[in-house]
């Protein structure tokens, strides 16, 4: 008998790499927990109520997100872009997380990153506001500054790239990252909140758009749920979402970076969902500002601009429901804290310079809530 015949075929060798290491998942699972620890701590945000005239039969609510511990909508954004990282292996101890962010994103994810014990370097526009600057600042993380807000995404991914951190990349994850099913996030706490009122199940909810992913995690969560209401997205000046979603143009872009801090974008975000909403909106930044000033007049509180943009757009769809004698709930967001902006949207200083007259805003805002007539 042969040689060949009498041999046995030798199985393959078993390729193993383990790449667990005991300290690093210790080192996990303690962040994880912190930053769950950190939701379990924060009471839910207040629903609050608009005053309008009884006889409309329309009630008006504002989603107060200022109170979440780093005072923005952002800070629910930033513990799902904390856990998604965590948990998908990218977020490593000693290595810094980088974000491209006009300000109160970065101000939630400084927070989160000193909460676990990494470096956080935000890469931000120069015209960001002071304050934002000094928050981000005060939570341990690092401004970096361009100056076009275009290039922000670029320069994030080299910074990552040449400190071995991660981009967290929120126009990217942000509608990813968030689940919009529950779980607490802002859609299901509307409408728990919304349970003992007239109208619990408002007729619009309007958002505004940085990321896209509010607006998206409120649109899916609407869908899921099969409630009938309908979402409106408002869209400030010097932004591409509304022309992207009228034209049905995945490609649209904006010349310039937008006024309205937080919201507002020069490319369609991949958090943008264009499908999952009923309604856009362009309002003037003016209008924003004229917004705001009123919300602060009506219930004495400042808000950022971006809230202002949402309440003009809020506002409008009042009017349209007064006009066709309907009756039924809204509910639009605060952002927000006005503090962060008292150099720019109640500096009449900075209006000036802006080449931006709120006063016809103003008065359509006043003349409405007299009369329930909007401007034509």
């Amino acid at each position: 008998m042969s040689t060949t015949e009498n041999s046995v075929t030798a199985a393959p060798a078993t390729v193993d790499v383990d790449r667990s290491d005991a300290a690093y998942r210790a080192w996990l699972k303690e962040a994880v927990r912190k930053v769950h620890a950190d939701a379990n701590r924060s009471a839910d945000t207040h629903l609050l109520r608009f005053p309008l005239p009884e006889k409309w039969g329309i009630d008006l609510y504002l989603k107060d997100e200022s109170t979440h511990p780093t005072g923005s909508l952002k800070h629910r954004l930033a513990r799902s872009l904390f856990l998604y990282g965590l948990c998908n292996g990218w977020i490593r101890p000693g290595k810094p997380v980088i974000e491209a962010s006009s300000g109160s994103t970065a101000v939630s994810e400084a927070y989160f990153a000193k909460l676990i014990g990494v470096p956080f370097i935000a890469v931000m526009p120069r015209t960001t506001s002071p304050e934002k600057c000094r928050l981000i600042e005060f939570h341990g993380g690092e401004c970096h500054f361009v100056d076009d807000s275009r290039t922000m995404y670029e320069e994030s991914a080299a910074l990552a790239a040449r400190t071995g951190g991660h981009y967290m990349d929120q126009f990217t994850y942000a509608e990813r990252a968030t689940d919009w099913r529950g779980n607490n996030n802002i859609a299901e706490s509307i409408y728990q909140q919304l349970k003992l009122e007239r109208y619990p199940e408002p007729t619009w909810i309007v958002a505004t758009a940085g990321t896209g992913g509010t607006s998206a995690t409120i649109a899916r969560y609407v869908h899921y749920m099969q409630h009938d209401t309908r979402i409106c997205v408002a869209d400030p000046e010097n932004s591409c979402f509304f022309d992207g979603w009228t034209h049905n143009d995945p490609d649209a872009t904006a010349d310039c970076g937008s006024r309205i801090e937080g919201i507002g974008r020069p490319r369609m975000e991949p958090s943008f969902v264009p499908g999952a909403i009923d309604r856009m909106m362009k309002v003037p930044d003016a209008a924003s500002v004229a917004a705001v000033r009123a919300l602060e007049t009506a219930i004495g509180r400042k808000a950022g601009g971006s809230t202002g943009t949402g309440l003009w757009s809020a506002f409008k769809i009042v009017a349209e429901m007064v006009r066709q004698e309907r009756t039924g709930s809204v509910v639009t967001l605060i952002c927000d804290p006005g503090d962060r902006y008292l150099d720019k949207y109640y500096s009449d200083t900075w209006l000036a310079a802006q080449g931006l007259d709120i006063a016809p805003y103003s008065a359509a805002i006043e003349r409405f809530l007299a009369t329930g007539v909007w401007p034509e």
